[in-house]
């Protein structure tokens, strides 16, 4: 469950092929150009063929479609696949959010949340911010993972004996 009521997900559909590639392309295409360079007929190609909206959820911020979530439930983990939010909305804490309902869901059935990202993506500490380490990296990404042991909100206040004071942030 999302914390701020003005963001909401909602299912993806057919219908969202155009605005989800349109927002891949604003959100994704520096940093794709960084390590591979952006080919349109390409992108355009393997978005057709791997495009499945019952895999997407669409996040609205104060009703409008401003961004897509895709997680997919694995026996050991939970996998952020990807989020992607359009940059006139990014930095306003909506990807903060929904990424914390994620963690908050799988650190309650006790699965850790697993994700790679692109090293140039400089999303990376936002990751960091939620309590993500770096367990590996391929050429081009980084292998992250948050486990339900790991503190996902790593500026929390310790008392005196170095355990987590509860109740003093917001839930």
């Amino acid at each position: 469950m999302l914390a701020n009521e003005q963001i909401s997900l909602r299912l993806g559909t057919s219908e969202d092929s155009d605005f989800l590639y349109d927002l891949h392309r604003a959100a994704m295409q520096q940093y794709v150009a960084q390590t591979w360079g952006w080919d349109e007929a390409w992108q355009w190609n393997y978005f057709q063929q791997h495009f499945n909206p019952a895999e997407c959820q669409i996040i609205t911020f104060e009703g409008k479609d401003v961004g897509v979530l895709s997680v997919r439930n694995r026996e050991t983990e939970v996998l952020l696949k990807f989020i992607e939010v359009l940059p006139k909305y990014q930095n306003q804490g909506i990807g903060t959010a929904v990424i914390k309902s994620v963690l908050e869901e799988a650190h309650h059935t006790g699965q850790p949340v697993g994700l790679q990202l692109l090293k140039v993506n400089p999303a990376r500490s936002l990751y960091e911010r939620l309590g993500f380490l770096t367990t590996g990296q391929t050429a081009t990404h980084y292998l992250m993972r948050a486990t339900p042991e790991q503190q996902t909100r790593p500026n929390q206040p310790r008392a005196a004996d170095g355990k987590k004071r509860r109740g003093l942030q917001n839930e």
